[in-house]
């Protein structure tokens, strides 16, 4: 099982959405902790790929974005609209 660390950005980020988003993320992040690659999530590696940031779908609108700090270590880092979180 990961263990999950968040950004103070990720968090104010999370504050912001709405509840229901909120709530998505939440069941999705529990799927990612027990399997990071589970098809339902979309785990893709984001370029440029030498610096090792990935994403996950919240929903078909929202995106995490978060880093491997070890083989079960992950350090979330955004989280938001897909279209914003890809310019961060």
């Amino acid at each position: 099982m990961l263990e999950i660390f968040v950004t103070k950005t990720f968090q104010e980020l999370y504050r912001e959405l709405p509840k229901t988003i909120r709530r998505k993320a939440d069941s999705k992040t529990q799927i990612f902790r027990q399997n990071p690659f589970h098809p339902s999530l979309q785990t893709k590696k984001l370029e440029p790929h030498h610096k090792e940031i990935w994403s996950f779908w919240v929903d078909k609108d929202h995106r995490i974005k978060f880093r491997f700090i070890s083989s079960n270590e992950v350090h979330l880092l955004y989280i938001g609209n897909r279209k914003d979180i890809y310019r961060r």
